[in-house]
This record gives C-alpha cells, structure tokens and sequence, in this order.
C-alpha cells in the first residue's frame, strides 16, 4: 500500500477511536488534520501545521458553514417549536395508538420515521419519543436491547434518503448536483419501500427472537437496570391534536417539493405556521417563545459548527498525494462508476462519523470525479444519499453514542441490531439501487 493511502487509513481509524471517546469533534478534528498535516506529502510540496490549518482545514469548514447555516438553522427552529409546544410527542402518541401492543418496535420506527421525514430534528426525536418507546416497550414485556434501533433506524435511514426528503444530506446533493428533491425517483422509490420492509421485519424478527429466548423488559442482565423515577411518563395532556401537528409538516413538504421552493424558505414556512397554530401551547406567551426560539438557535449552531470542522478535516486530506493515490486505485479497478460513488461516500462518512459530514467531504473533493465517470447525475444524487447512511454508524457516531446514553444501554447490549438496521440493511439498499439503475429504471 502506498504510504500516503496508509497514513489516511491510519488517520481514519485514530478519528473513529478518539470519537468513541467522546472527543469533541472541535478537538478531535484539528487534531487528526494535524497527524495528517505532518506524516502527508502534498502536490504544493511540504507544508507547516499553521499554513495546512489555514489554507486548506478553514476554508472547508468555512464553506460548509457558509453553504447550509440556514439549512441547520431553521431546521432547529423546527424541531425546538414541535418540542415544547408536544407537537412531536402528539403525532408519536397518535401512530403508537395503533399498534396495541403488537409490533412495537416497528411501530417506534415508523414514528421516527414520520417526524424526521417531516422536518424534525433527529436529536429531538431521541428524546420525544424515547419515554413513549419505554411505555410501550414496558407494556408488551420487550427487552430494552431493541429501543436504541429501534428509534434511529427512524432518524438515519428511510426518512434521510427517500426522495423529497428535506434532509440535510439530500439537500447536499441537491446543491452540489443540481438535482432535485425527488432524484432517480422510481428506483428511489422502489429502494425506500424496500428498505422500509427489510427494518420493519427485522425488527419484529428480533422482538420475537429476544422473547423466545427469555429476553423481557426487566432483564437482569442489562448494565443499567432503570429506577421508577426513570420509568415514570409525562402525562399525555395538554398536547395539541395530532392533526394539527402535522399540518406544517405537510407544508413544508409541499412547497419543497411541489412548488421546488428552498428548503430554507420551505422550513421557516413551517416554523411559522406551527407557530401560529400552536402558539397557547407554550406557556408564558411571547417570552417563552423567544426561549424556544432561542433553544433551537443555539442547538443549531452545536449541530453545524460539530458537522463543518469534520468536513475542514476532509479538506485536508483532499488535498494530500496520498488521497489522489486512493482515488486513482479505486479508479483503476474498472468499477462501476455508481459503485465508486457509493464506496467513496460510504469510506468518508465512516470516517467523519457523519453521514451529511461525509457527504460535505466527498462532494468537496470528487465532485468533478463524479461528474466525468459518466454516471448520471439523478443516480449520483440518490446512491450517494444512501451511502452516506452506511458506514456513518459504526459505532464512534457522536449521534448513537448519545442515544445509547438516553436509552441507558452498552454498545454490546444494543448495537447489533443498529448496525443491521443501519449498516447492512442500507448497503442492501444500495446494492439495489444500482441494479435498478442498471436496468435503466
């Protein structure tokens, strides 16, 4: 292996160890950029720690701020307005009212699903649906080992990569391609339905297997065994109707994708409908309102500044010989390009963590690649939205390491089931998609 390749996969695997550390990425990030910078030739011949962190580590960062601010900004509106005016918590109480204690973890992953292809943000997701996941995991005698995949197999996979979605990464592709929301949208279609049954059925597949072999929801063998004061449920009143809930959501996706208007205009449309709709529902009128508007502003700029130092560490490495070695090998071994595109996108958001991190890293540096190996820019968009749902989740993703934690469980008693939900089921999903666009589709 060329020496530049070897110290990229040496840098990859020091970013996943120290983020399943809980390393802040605005230490980590710099960190590993600076190994990179040192051990790494680049086309512009030696260079100093000061001049890789300026001239090409800010810049990435910087532009990635500068190009989806808004995007993380009003969707943190979004999802601080559906939180505490219990707009989420009332559409998750609605669809779990028809599962009547079958299905359940099936049932928590439509909920995700819902409300993140709605707009919401997954981190509010975690902690609305959480306790209702509880509740109803107590209540039909599940084992809690299903719950963390339960809700983010909601969060990361179906609802970031169908089409029309108003993700974050779909929104990437849409920026960096000039496609649009609904890409490849018959074998995106076909892939998401596909994608959908193979999680459900998994999941069920697994509640009953746990249960079978003795696995109920006080296990004993669990690490954390939950109190009563942990297993208490906030009470269901008060809670705007869940048809009212859903109305903005509805909203922003109808003006973004059937009237093709921004994202950005599309979301804050929705922000101020719910708003207006929901508005008695936080209490303390106006001053309250700027509490909640002040929450979401700031969980966005957590959110963004976390995403944009990994893509300014991608900005680093694009630049290194060891890079273009990389994407000359993997080009030279006559794949298909939609197969070079998924493996790319899938190597950068594993090792960002990241899936809308990878994404910024792998269309910051190959776009033009894409673009000239002749695949068609609608398969671009929607293979690489699935890939960057891959290897984002194994297991140093900042995101499953907070779930876990909500969810009081051990990467050995949960994460299998998140990385087939999350991991294999997707590459399954990608698979396919290739072949559909094989077939022309």
């Amino acid at each position: 292996m060329h020496l530049g390749i070897a110290v990229l996969f040496i840098a990859l695997i020091l970013f996943g160890i120290l983020a399943f550390l809980q390393v802040s990425a605005l230490i980590l990030a710099p960190l590993v950029s600076v190994f990179v910078i040192l051990l790494s030739q680049f086309s512009a011949g030696r260079i100093t720690i000061l001049e890789g962190l300026t001239s090409m580590f800010m810049p990435a960062a910087a532009e990635y701020v500068s190009s989806y601010f808004l995007v993380f900004f009003v969707g943190a509106l979004f999802g601080a307005v559906y939180q505490y005016t219990g707009a989420a918590e009332s559409i998750a109480h609605w669809i779990a009212g028809f599962c009547k204690g079958k299905f359940v973890a099936p049932i928590i992953f439509i909920i995700t699903c819902v409300l993140t292809y709605g707009g919401v943000s997954g981190f509010v997701v975690f902690f609305v649906v959480y306790p209702i996941a509880l509740n109803l995991f107590r209540e039909a005698d599940i084992t809690r080992r299903l719950i963390p995949a339960s809700i983010s197999a909601g969060c990361w996979t179906v609802s970031m990569t169908a089409p029309g979605s108003p993700s974050i990464q779909n929104v990437i592709a849409m920026r960096n391609l000039g496609t649009p929301s609904t890409a490849a949208l018959a074998p995106s279609l076909i892939v998401s339905i596909v994608e959908f049954i193979l999680i459900f059925v998994w999941l069920e597949f697994r509640t009953r297997k746990f249960t079978k072999n003795g696995f109920t929801f006080y296990d004993t063998r669990l690490k954390h065994q939950l109190s009563e004061d942990e297993l208490s449920l906030r009470e269901k009143d008060d809670l705007p109707h869940w048809l009212i809930a859903l109305i903005p959501i509805a909203l922003i996706l109808i003006l973004f994708n059937a009237f093709r208007i921004p994202v950005e205009t599309s979301v804050f449309a929705g922000v101020a409908l719910a708003t207006i709709l929901m508005f008695k529902r936080v209490k303390g009128g106006f001053r309250s309102w700027i509490k909640v508007f002040n929450k979401g502003a700031a969980d966005s700029n957590v959110s963004i500044l976390n995403t944009a130092i990994v893509v300014g560490f991608g900005g680093v490495v694009k630049e290194t010989i060891g890079f273009e070695n990389l994407v000359s090998l993997l080009k030279g071994l006559n794949m298909s390009p939609l197969l070079f595109v998924m493996i790319t996108v899938a190597i950068c958001a594993g090792a960002c963590g990241s899936a809308s991190g990878g994404m910024g890293v792998a269309f910051n540096a190959l776009t033009d690649t894409y673009i000239s190996i002749g695949a068609k820019l609608p398969y671009v968009h929607r293979i690489a939205t699935i890939a960057a749902g891959t290897l984002d989740t194994l297991p140093h993703q900042g995101a499953q390491i907070t779930l876990l934690g909500i969810c009081k469980m051990t990467h050995k008693e949960a994460y299998y089931d998140i990385a087939i939900t999350q991991i294999a089921i997707p590459f399954i999903t990608c698979f396919l998609f290739i072949a559909l666009a094989a077939l022309g589709l």
